[in-house]
């Protein structure tokens, strides 16, 4: 049987359309990746969080397509767990503003929350990932950490690489990836997608041992 159609079973078994348990929260898993809408910025290093989301999507056939919450939204399964794979759609600077809307409609803990997004001070296509932290700058993690009250969701930093010297922050990551670093990136994306598993079925102590290099 191909995994599209273990997944789709999966689907129907797990029933996922928003049942609220006992406690009066949905379970699932949030997964969120960060980056700006519009083709204009479709394969630049802001937007690395949005190619990993993508990657997500095509592996466990989720259809990340619902405008919902100021972004997209799409459900599905991964590693047997009901997941919510958002894009925020308010550009980076406002993530904070789609990732509350999300957390208040499932009424969802913090720690069902695991956010990707990219980092100039990896190597590009290099993960680290956190239990929690600060913004380090990132004005996406700043204003989800402002919307949220709190710094303590997991997190899976996506490498972009430095900028070189003399250039403009915003002009970075901005900008888009040469194509001699593309292998780089399809493997970061496919290790990042590894990762978001691993967090789900293990925890994000087990994935930090595996993946943070």
């Amino acid at each position: 049987m191909s995994e599209d159609c273990t997944n789709c079973i999966a689907m129907r078994q797990l029933k996922f359309n928003d049942k609220i348990n006992r406690t009066g929260r949905i379970n699932l898993c949030i997964v969120a990746g960060l980056g700006n809408p519009g083709t204009q910025y479709a394969g630049t290093r802001h937007n690395a969080g949005f190619s990993c989301i993508d990657e997500l999507a095509d592996k466990y056939n989720i259809s990340v397509d619902t405008a919902k919450h100021k972004g997209l939204i799409g459900k599905g399964v991964i590693e047997g767990e009901k997941v919510l794979l958002v894009k925020p759609m308010t550009y980076m600077n406002n993530s904070g503003e789609c990732i509350r809307e999300v957390m208040d409609y499932y009424k969802a803990d913090i720690d069902d929350l695991i956010v990707i997004f990219d980092d100039i001070s990896l190597e590009p296509g290099r993960l680290r990932l956190r239990p929690k932290g600060s913004a380090g700058g990132h004005n996406g993690i700043k204003s989800i950490i402002a919307h949220l009250g709190s710094d303590k969701f997991k997190r899976i930093k996506y490498g972009v690489g430095d900028k070189p010297k003399g250039w403009d922050l915003a002009d970075w990551v901005l900008g888009k990836f040469p194509a001699e670093l593309y292998p780089a990136l399809r493997e970061g994306n496919k290790r990042a997608c590894e990762a978001v598993e691993c967090i789900i079925s293990e925890g994000i102590e087990s994935g930090m041992n595996k993946f943070n290099g």
